[in-house]
Formats: C-alpha cells, sequence, structure tokens
C-alpha cells in the first residue's frame, strides 16, 4: 500500500522533477534501455560525426520476406557513439514470425543457419572449422516464460559431444542451461569457464531474451553478433560479461526481443497521437510541442511522470508462450543447420 507523502515533500519532487526535465538538453544523452544494435544506430543522428567508426549495410531476401541489417562497429569511436562493442550485429526482421507457420519458421531458420556459420568461420582458425567444437548456452529463467527463450531452445537442441567416441571430423555440440543467480549463487560466467575448462570447446553460441526499444520488434527479430553477451543489460541488471575476453574462446550471441518498457511504450502512442493531431485542422499544433522535443527528451518526460508513480517495468505480448514456443524450434534448427 502506498504511504502518504507530506504535501512539502510531494511539491518538492514535482518540482525537482520539473527542474530535471527542463534541464534534459544540458544531461548526457539519456539511455533508452534495449539489447538491440539496430535501435542504437537508428538513435544516432546521421549528422553525428562518430558515424565514421561505424557502417550499416541493408538488404531484403523478397522470397523469404526477411530484412537483414549488418551493423559493423569498426574502433573505438564507433562502440562509444552506439553504446556496443566493437564488432558485428546481425539483425533479421521477419514481421510473419508473429503468425504460427513452421514453413516460414524454417525459411529464416535457414537463412539464420548461414549468418552463424559465416561468424563462427570468421573466428575460428582451421582446424577449429574442420570439425565445429562448439558449446551452446541457454540463458534465462525456465519458470519466467519470456526470459525462458535460451533454456526453450536447449531443449530442443540435438547434442552429439556424448556420441562422439571414435568418430573423426563430426560435429561435437554440448549445451548447457546454467540457470540465474538467483538460483545458483554463482555467476553464469563463473559456471561457464569451469565448464570450458573441461570440456574445451572451440567456441560458445549463447541464446538469450533480449529489451527491445520498439513494440514491433517483440518476437519478430533475431540478432547475431560475435561480441557476445552482458546478461541483463536490457533491463538494467548488469552481469558479468560472456565474451572472448572473459571465456577464452570466441562468443556468438543470438537473441530475440521479448521485452519492452512502458515508457518507449507510451513514447510510441504519443508520437502516434500527435502525429494524428496534426493531420485534423481543430487540432493542428496541440502536439507542436511534444513534437518538438528530441526523441531522447520525450523518453525522458515520459520516465519522470511514469516512475514515481509506477515504477520501472516492462511489458510481454499475451501470446508470449506461443511465440517462445515457435522461436525456440527457429533457433535451434539455425543451429542445427550451421554446425550439422
Amino acid at each position: 500500500m502506498r504511504k502518504n507523502r507530506p504535501w512539502g515533500m510531494r511539491k518538492q519532487e514535482k518540482s525537482a522533477r520539473k527542474k530535471s526535465i527542463r534541464t534534459s538538453e544540458n544531461c548526457e544523452k539519456f539511455q533508452i534501455r534495449t539489447d538491440l544494435a539496430l535501435e542504437e544506430k537508428e538513435g544516432v543522428s546521421s549528422e553525428s560525426k562518430d558515424l565514421s567508426g561505424i557502417s550499416v549495410k541493408e538488404w531484403t531476401v523478397e522470397s523469404k520476406g526477411i530484412t537483414i541489417t549488418e551493423v559493423s562497429v569498426k574502433n573505438e569511436r564507433g562502440a562509444k557513439a552506439l553504446g556496443k562493442p566493437v564488432g558485428t550485429y546481425i539483425t533479421l526482421e521477419a514481421g510473419n514470425m508473429a503468425f504460427k507457420d513452421e514453413g516460414y519458421h524454417q525459411e529464416v531458420a535457414k537463412e539464420l543457419a548461414g549468418h552463424i556459420k559465416k561468424l563462427l568461420e570468421q573466428q575460428l582458425d582451421q582446424e577449429a572449422k574442420d570439425r565445429w567444437k562448439v558449446l551452446v548456452v541457454g540463458l534465462g529463467n525456465t519458470y519466467v516464460t519470456p526470459d525462458s527463450l535460451g533454456p526453450r531452445v536447449l531443449g530442443n537442441l540435438q547434442v552429439t559431444r556424448h556420441l562422439q567416441s571414435g568418430k573423426e571430423n563430426q560435429p561435437e555440440i554440448s549445451g548447457i542451461v546454467p540457470g540465474v543467480m538467483a538460483q545458483t549463487g554463482m555467476e553464469t560466467a563463473e559456471i561457464l569457464k569451469g565448464i570450458i575448462g573441461e570440456t574445451k570447446p572451440k567456441a560458445v553460441i549463447v541464446i538469450d531474451a533480449l529489451a527491445a526499444r520498439s513494440v514491433k520488434r517483440l518476437g519478430t527479430t533475431i540478432q547475431l553478433t560475435d561480441t557476445g553477451i552482458h546478461p541483463g543489460s536490457g533491463v538494467g541488471n548488469h552481469r558479468h560479461g560472456l565474451t572472448k575476453e572473459s571465456l577464452g574462446i570466441p562468443v556468438l550471441a543470438i537473441g530475440v526481443p521479448t521485452v519492452v518498457g512502458a515508457a518507449a511504450i507510451v513514447q510510441d502512442t504519443v508520437n502516434a497521437m500527435v502525429k494524428a493531431l496534426e493531420q485534423r485542422k481543430i487540432t493542428e499544433g496541440m502536439g507542436k510541442a511534444v513534437e518538438e522535443m528530441s526523441p531522447d527528451q520525450q523518453y525522458l518526460l515520459i520516465r519522470e511522470l511514469l516512475e514515481p508513480e509506477f515504477g520501472s517495468f516492462y511489458v510481454t505480448p499475451p501470446d508470449i508462450d506461443e511465440t517462445i514456443k515457435s522461436l525456440s524450434f527457429t533457433i535451434s534448427e539455425g543451429i542445427h543447420g550451421a554446425l550439422l
């Protein structure tokens, strides 16, 4: 139950919030939480000088209805501008993944497989490419549906390491669901270091649920990167990173956004409302004040208004159970297509 605060305290808090909003232009850029490099790129002004450290390629596979964007962060200047480590970020946007169509998901899986194989080959030497030895890690909490993508993928994965006795040049795939710190009391990086030391894989593929900036990307976007992953970063829950530097071998990360911040939803709604107001003569000019604010200022204003009343919370689609089930099949088939 909320406790009533003295009137003077409430007045001071409101005054502080207004001051924060008014001075937002002079503050460092407010960080909108998202795990997608594509959305970070969209938030960087096209006039920014820091874009010299970032390159973007985009193309569409018309026959499959998939748009692919490759964002390459080339140096520290680009990493600072984008807020992402140096490396390659490949995003597959397939709006039809929102529908239960097994044939279409197979097509997406084939496309994903090609990109997984390409990134692995760029990271490994010839001996490692002749015989894949890969550890697949399913991050997340099995009991929290939006966070259960990693464990569900591992449930569909065909592991082969235990079948390799006497066989040469056959892929060696092992898998682990390390759980979350609240269940184990250990950082995921600590668990994986022990496993890697014993089983000696040549690379790690990590699967995790992500946070997005836009509702339209929930369950319809797959991000693949060779930079590893920082579990929980999209929702502000920072953990030790799973990277080549921390684990000692190349780390590929595959993720799908399953949650979006409430403030981001409100911002999208406000933008839609402003456009609607400007289209009608009777309401023209009503949304001008909001429209003239930058996206960062809009987002900051909305969070300033929402969080004192409701706290910081995230939203997931109502059909997330079916979405996770379909996506876990798509990603596991993508891994099979790349390695087997």
